[in-house]
């Protein structure tokens, strides 16, 4: 009997389903009917079993969640929590929901981030630092445990889509790589779908963005129109729209995380020009206004006080006039880049709205996953000359209205970071003051919340957002996840504050430490100890810091309760409470694993951590990270590369590492071998073959030799004074050539690529990706 009789015979009843069944269904014991049909009765009379597997299914009511979180950004920079900078977005949302002005974060961001997707303290699943600064800790290894699931792989498990779009930064670097492992990607976490970057910071014109766990690239050039914030947006809108297509039944969870507004300041120029003038006054004049508008607004209390300029950072009245132009225009820049960031958001809401589901979901919208930045130093960051050290003002300021685009990695003065602080001190990695812990939160669910429009004032944390969401959804997070105990939830749901204003805090005890800066709050006192202000000049030694030797500074007393913006030490007046909270801090740290406090960071064990010298690369390989290529700066190299070039020549890039802010690149234009260093943006050097290709097979051999005594191993990338080198070219055994180089101590922040430059160009000889028109055998790089 073929498979057409007996379906036919199925439909007719003639066959009962037991004497036959499908490949899949067969030997399912699971599968089969509880019980044969009654004494007498014929099997097609009983209604048959379904087969088709269950997906989960959420709980009835459960609404759609949409988590969105943009980057540095200070307390007092949006027009929703007083600040100069226009976020009508975030006012409307803020006008259908709850703003809450006690909201922490952990002053940097992957720290930040993984506290809020895992709603546990974040040196307890491994995050003390960024990806990019793991150390060989508990704390700090940047590797998530398995026994700490996010936020999306408990909704997921309970019948929710999943995606995520934008800046990722808990993955351990060397695990960023086309071999994986791809577990601890974000498509291993619970996401459905990802799009986005993975590091700390992109530049938002040539992204360097992955699909799930596929490299690609910008649909356009920033000349059409490219910018990374409007590609996430388009991309999020797009997955919306197809899950209201195919899956209109289930829940959703969006995750949504600007790369915008941390360095570089990129923006297209429209937005730049709405702010044309608006800074002229000074940083000083903007964080009283905001300070006043703050208090207009009811957003910070009546009794709260205006911290003053620190020490280190100079009074606008005290700036020449050339600094005052430029250094008003970087906060043009970064105003209009907060606003298009705040556009595209709002975009995203309309597209919700528009399918009408914004009544059906509760956002979360965090303005800031830290304080706002003073990482660009007293005058802020934009050219260099070859050295990596600034021009002058009056040099910066003649290429100032080029800020903004893609070809600057622009950042503002510190004091720009401070003002947007407003009324709290401190900053970014500042984990002892306000400042750098303190950032807006937003929480709207339309006619599910008390008062919309209001401010609760109640002490939270980012951890508190998972067992919100958890509690708005119905949902008990397992206890065991394939075989793995679950550590428990650190945070506190925040639903309690939705109907009662004025309820006390329920998330009594927090500590926080970054980057050397370490602070405890408990019940309404606070105890903070600043190792190192961020505009400060600091280098980590190689070593670490023994934690002994943070106490560099007095520790400092606050009663919030009373002074809400830190405006009184009390640690004078009251050193037994002082000491009560010293010692509650070290409990706290050591049981989160956050010790030791600042310590060396290593390069991971693979490639060249591991001792590698040569890495051999075929034709295709791209993308590679600089945590996984060879890092060069300052060493003795050779790069070798086997090409065939076809009868009528060929052209392109043969190998590439960085980018227009660094980089080499090894390209043949015009028939002749090119070998280019760009040092900050600047030619350090270019040595050109004296002869043309030949058609067929050639072996090009490029040696690097720093001066002497420049070559240290690999760690000497961590100095970067300029260091000077020669460069010899042979083909073919023949040498073609010889150049000096004035600087080859450099620091790689884009990809290596073989056969093309993807991302932007390090040499000005050529448009990306200007892939290689013959064909590449193999590249070997060797530490000499």
């Amino acid at each position: 009997m073929n498979f057409t009789q007996r379906v036919g015979l199925l439909l007719s009843g003639t066959l009962a389903m037991s004497s036959w069944s499908p490949a899949w269904a067969q030997n399912n014991d699971a599968a089969k009917p509880n019980a044969s049909p009654a004494h007498g009765a014929s099997p097609h009379e009983e209604a048959p079993q379904s087969f088709w597997p269950k997906p989960p299914k959420a709980p009835a009511g459960a609404p759609n969640v949409v988590l969105i979180l943009v980057d540095d950004v200070g307390f007092g920079a949006t027009s929703t929590f007083g600040g100069p900078i226009s976020t009508p977005n975030f006012d409307r949302l803020a006008a259908d929901g709850l703003r809450y002005n006690s909201f922490h974060v952990n002053s940097l961001c992957s720290p930040t981030r993984a506290a809020l997707l895992t709603g546990r303290n974040n040196h307890e699943v491994g995050f003390g630092s960024i990806a990019e600064w793991s150390s060989p800790y508990p704390g700090y290894n940047t590797v998530l445990p398995k026994s700490a699931d996010t936020i999306a792989e408990v909704l997921q498990e309970n019948g929710y889509s999943t995606a995520a779009f934008g800046k990722w930064h808990n993955t351990p670097t060397w695990q960023v790589s086309p071999a994986g492992p791809f577990d601890r990607w974000p498509t291993g976490l619970g996401f459905d779908y990802f799009y986005g970057f993975m590091q700390a910071a992109d530049n938002q014109y040539y992204t360097r963005i992955y699909e799930d766990t596929t490299p690609v690239e910008p649909y356009t050039t920033p000349e059409n129109g490219y910018h990374f914030t409007i590609d996430i947006t388009n991309h999020a809108i797009k997955w919306l729209h197809e899950q209201d297509a195919v899956a209109a039944n289930k829940p959703f969870f969006l995750y949504f995380a600007t790369g915008a507004t941390h360095e570089p300041h990129q923006v297209p120029q429209k937005w730049v020009d709405l702010y044309k003038g608006k800074f002229d006054k000074g940083w000083d004049a903007i964080r009283q206004e905001t300070f006043d508008r703050q208090k207009a607004l009811g957003i910070i209390p009546a009794n709260a006080e205006l911290t003053p300029r620190p020490a280190g950072l100079p009074a606008w009245d005290s700036l020449t006039p050339d600094q005052k132009k430029l250094l008003a225009h970087q906060m043009e820049v970064y105003a209009g880049y907060a606003a298009q960031t705040d556009y595209e958001i709002g975009r995203l809401l309309d597209a919700i709205k528009a399918e009408g589901q914004a009544d059906n979901t509760v956002v979360f919208e965090i303005f800031g996953d830290n304080g706002a930045s003073a990482e660009g130093g007293l005058d802020g960051t934009d050219a260099h000359d070859l050295d990596g050290r600034p021009l002058t003002i009056a040099a910066r300021l003649n290429v100032a209205d080029l800020l903004g685009s893609e070809l600057y990695m622009n950042h503002y003065a510190a004091a720009w970071a401070w003002a947007l602080s407003s009324p709290f001190q401190g900053t970014k990695q500042d984990a002892s003051h306000l400042g750098g812990t303190t950032d807006p939160l937003v929480i709207s669910w339309p006619g599910h919340l008390k008062d919309p429009q209001d401010v609760r004032p109640q002490f939270s944390h980012v951890i508190d957002i998972a067992p919100t969401i958890y509690d708005i959804a119905g949902i008990t997070p397992q206890a065991e996840v394939n075989g793995v105990r679950q550590m428990p939830l650190e945070g506190t749901s925040l639903t309690y504050t939705f109907d009662h204003p004025d309820a006390p805090t329920r998330h009594r005890i927090q500590y926080f430490t970054t980057s050397g800066n370490r602070a405890i709050y408990d019940d309404g006192w606070w105890a903070g100890d600043l190792f190192h202000s961020t505009w400060e000049s600091y280098r980590l030694p190689a070593g670490g810091v023994p934690d002994k030797d943070i106490d560099t500074h007095p520790w400092e007393l606050y009663n919030l309760n009373d002074d809400y913006s830190q405006a009184h030490d009390l640690a004078a007046k009251d050193p037994a409470k002082l000491k009560e909270l010293e010692q509650l801090f070290d409990r706290e740290a050591a049981r989160n694993h956050a010790y030791p406090l600042l310590p060396p960071r290593e390069l991971p064990p693979f490639g060249q951590g591991a001792g590698q010298k040569v890495f051999t690369y075929r034709s295709g390989v791209d993308r590679l990270q600089p945590v996984l290529s060879p890092q060069l700066g300052g060493l003795a190299y050779a790069i070798s590369a086997d090409v065939d070039v076809p009868i009528d020549g060929a052209k392109g890039v043969i190998v590439a590492e960085g980018g227009r802010y660094g980089g080499l690149s090894l390209f043949v234009k015009g028939g002749h071998v090119y070998y280019e260093i760009n040092a900050y943006g600047n030619r350090s050097g270019q040595l050109v073959s004296t002869d043309v290709l030949k058609p067929g097979q050639n072996h090009i051999v490029l040696t690097l030799t720093p001066r002497s005594g420049a070559n240290q191993g690999p760690d000497s990338h961590a100095s970067r004074h300029p260091i000077s080198g020669a460069g010899q070219l042979t083909i073919n055994g023949q040498a073609e050539g010889e150049a000096q180089f004035a600087n080859v101590n450099l620091r790689f922040n884009e990809t290596l690529d073989i056969g093309s430059d993807l991302g932007s160009a390090v040499s000005p000889e050529y448009a990306t990706p200007d892939r290689f028109t013959g064909t590449i055998d193999k590249v070997v790089i060797a530490l000499q």
